[in-house]
């Protein structure tokens, strides 16, 4: 059967920012403690006006950009997010219609906590491969929701990745697809009801049997599935709810600092969700080699994990810089900007 590649790919990340010492310090807790034991030292915060549709915009008119497509070759635009803008009004049709897409356009909102992104990959793949279309969008874009006080208001994060999928032998391949599946059950470690303005977590049981249990499902999974070892992998990618979680399923696995360090970004922009993973895969996209196995694997709470072997057809391409200088706020303006986005 044939195989999608990666074409294009983008990003977004707000110039905004919080240090974790600025939360603790307001919370009168102990900033080292805090930043040692999340592993965070900062995290990204959206700007005034901005949401997951203006960043789901942004990463994907750069993946069009990356792409060399015009943006009318694209014909599916799937948006994974947990703080999707309207309730009911597709963010998906609204990133159509201003990239200007195909406008005979497969459009679909999708939610599964953190892994969203990555499902809207799978689908895109299986729509490339079935020759429903050539060429497919598959976002993921978040706005991150922590109560005031709460741990996750150390993690919570905003930030957008977006990649194009086409066919095998399409002009621009970057990246094939080799192998993907999906690991899940009924885990419920992270929870939010429609009319709950903040999210809800089962503390320290969100790493077992959540977050681990699932990670080395999809992981044991993709390398049994391929016939792939440890060794055989250049680039590792894992979900990043913290600095730690990561950390110790790469030390389960044998997995190197070598193949991490390029796909290990939470430390300075925090966990963006939908976005962290395939944020993590368009940092390894810009490194890799022509050759390179990519192993990318996300979690969502409730719960699953998405896992996918890649390799690389041709090296990385560099993405530019981000624009414009970091902003750090004080605890005080973030909580101001915060609470008027997720009012």
């Amino acid at each position: 059967m044939s195989k999608s590649v990666i074409v294009g790919f983008g990003m977004y990340l707000p110039s905004s920012r919080i240090k974790t010492a600025a939360i603790a310090e307001h919370w009168q807790q102990n900033a080292v403690s805090i930043q040692n034991g999340l592993g965070i030292r900062e995290k990204t915060v959206p700007g005034e006006g901005e949401d997951s549709f203006t960043m789901a915009f942004e990463a994907g008119k750069q993946a069009i950009e990356v792409s060399g497509l015009r943006s009318s070759q694209i014909s599916a635009v799937f948006v994974g997010s947990e703080s999707h803008p309207y309730a009911v009004k597709p963010t998906s049709g609204m990133v159509a219609d201003a990239l200007e897409l195909d406008p005979f356009c497969h459009c679909a909102d999708l939610e599964f906590a953190c892994k969203a992104g990555t499902a809207a990959m799978q689908i895109v793949d299986s729509m490339v491969r079935a020759k429903q279309i050539r060429f497919g969008m598959a976002i993921g874009s978040d706005t991150a929701q922590a109560a005031p006080g709460d741990a996750l208001e150390y993690t919570a994060a905003a930030g957008a990745a977006a990649v194009i999928l086409g066919p095998e032998r399409a002009k621009n391949a970057l990246c094939r697809i080799e192998q993907t599946l999906s690991f899940t059950t009924d885990t419920p470690d992270f929870w939010r009801a429609a009319e709950e303005r903040y999210p809800s977590h089962a503390g320290r049981f969100t790493g077992e049997p959540a977050y681990f249990h699932h990670m080395r499902e999809a992981i044991n999974g993709i390398l049994e599935t391929t016939s792939c070892s440890v060794q055989e992998i250049d680039h590792v990618i894992l979900h990043m709810p913290n600095g730690k979680f990561p950390g110790k399923i790469a030390k389960e696995f044998g997995f190197t600092k070598e193949q991490m360090q390029h796909g290990f970004i939470v430390p300075h922009i925090g966990n963006t969700y939908s976005a962290c993973s395939p944020l993590g895969l368009a940092h390894v996209l810009q490194e890799a080699k022509e050759g390179d196995t990519l192993l990318l694997v996300s979690y969502g709470s409730g719960a699953g994990s998405d896992a996918f072997l890649l390799t690389m057809l041709r090296d990385g391409v560099r993405l530019p810089q981000e624009r414009g200088e970091l902003q750090y706020l004080t605890y005080s303006q973030y909580n101001k900007r915060t609470a008027a986005l997720h009012a």
